[in-house]
């Protein structure tokens, strides 16, 4: 079984979760070759050299950023796609009668066809021989929000790197010279992660507040406006991998996420990997049954209701071990093996559906014609064309 990982052209000219995601899930798969999957190959695919009909079947990260062509393509080459949308939890009935209008008055006004990422998303699902969701309020969503059948999705969340569990907060100590408690905010740094509220928040607690994470160029000005607190210190970014990263989320007090909204965020699941407690937005994917005491979602905007979950982990911080238990069944070994099982069914499900229009052609009745019809019969059967055509 061959399998392309695909997801929008300029995926790695950055680093962020989807990456992480991406190159984690092609990882494991491969690694599943020698566990009981000995003809799975997983690759990350490139369109603009390789033939979609080249793989068996294709996998799709994201359905926003054009990548509704990416499985229009595919459809018509005759390729099953499995999808995996990324979707916000805030799409809900509401919200996506909301979308279907404003396309509908932009379109009169302007007289042209006009085509939003709600319609090309809900194209990107509509076409998907499966749709994997990362969690249950995802699921939801994609069901209320673009109407698409329960029997068409699974749940698979994401998994996480193993040295998130081992990390020790010496390396983090010695580079920073911070020791104390502090808090960690770990994402790209702009408005919709909400790294200002969050120093907001805290304003007057004399707590540090650290944050790791790229900015681009037009967030300069807002980079400069949260480091305008003197409690604030920015260590740039990081890559996944490099052991810095895993030890300041073992160093931290508290690991923050207040932004406008998440899918199912790695910074929360590494966070709690290293033992430490989370504040994050409730506006996401993420369902960790019997968290509270370790796990506290308040509304972005809500400063107030920040501060006191900051405060109380601060306060009383919940054993590591108990935290890290949380999350220790989310590896992306379990992760593959479930999307390889998936991968199997979508391939099983096409070959039935093939094998049952092929068993239900009509038999063709013989072609009766006259002496002279029968050259142009023998060309048209031998791909000629013939003098009357």
């Amino acid at each position: 079984m061959r399998v392309g990982i695909l997801s929008y052209p300029m995926l790695f000219q950055r680093e962020g979760g989807l990456q992480v995601q991406v190159r984690e899930t092609i990882a494991a798969l491969n690694r599943l070759a020698g566990d009981g999957h000995p003809s799975l190959r997983a690759e990350l695919a490139d369109p603009n050299r390789q033939r979609l009909d080249q793989f068996d079947l294709v996998h799709v990260f994201s359905a926003i950023n054009g990548n509704h062509r990416v499985v229009e393509a595919a459809t018509e080459m005759g390729v099953p796609v499995v999808l995996s949308p990324l979707l916000s939890p805030g799409w809900s009935r509401t919200a996506a009668f909301r979308a279907r209008v404003a396309e509908r008055l932009a379109g009169r006004l302007t007289d042209w066809n006009v085509q939003t990422s709600y319609a090309q998303t809900k194209r990107a699902l509509q076409l998907a021989r499966l749709v994997i969701a990362l969690g249950e309020p995802e699921r939801q969503a994609i069901m209320s929000g673009f109407h698409v059948e329960p029997a068409r999705i699974r749940v698979f969340p994401n998994g996480i790197s193993r040295h998130f569990f081992a990390a020790g907060p010496d390396l983090f100590q010695q580079r920073t010279g911070i020791a104390g408690p502090f808090v960690l905010m770990v994402g790209s740094v702009n408005p919709y992660k909400n790294q200002r509220g969050l120093v907001e928040a805290l304003a007057g607690l004399d707590v540090p507040i650290v944050l790791i994470g790229r900015v681009a160029g037009a967030e300069q000005g807002y980079l400069d406006s949260v480091l305008a607190s003197p409690w604030v210190r920015w260590l740039g970014e990081l890559n996944h991998e490099d052991p810095l990263l895993a030890s300041a989320y073992r160093a931290a007090a508290v690991v923050a996420l207040p932004s406008h909204g998440e899918v199912f965020p790695l910074a929360v699941l590494e966070g709690m990997a290293a033992g430490t407690p989370v504040v994050m937005t409730n506006e996401n994917a993420l369902d960790l049954r019997g968290s509270d005491f370790a796990l506290r979602k308040v509304a972005w905007h809500d400063g107030a209701a920040l501060r006191q979950a900051v405060c109380e982990f601060i306060r009383q911080p919940p054993e590591r071990a108990v935290v890290q238990a949380l999350v220790a069944s989310y590896t992306w070994q379990s992760v593959a093996a479930g999307m390889a099982s998936a991968y199997a069914d979508v391939l099983g499900a096409v070959r039935t559906e093939r094998a049952r229009q092929v068993g239900h052609l009509p038999q063709a009745a013989p072609v009766l014609v006259s002496a002279g019809r029968e050259r142009a019969a023998d060309g048209a059967l031998t791909g000629e064309q013939s003098e009357d055509s």
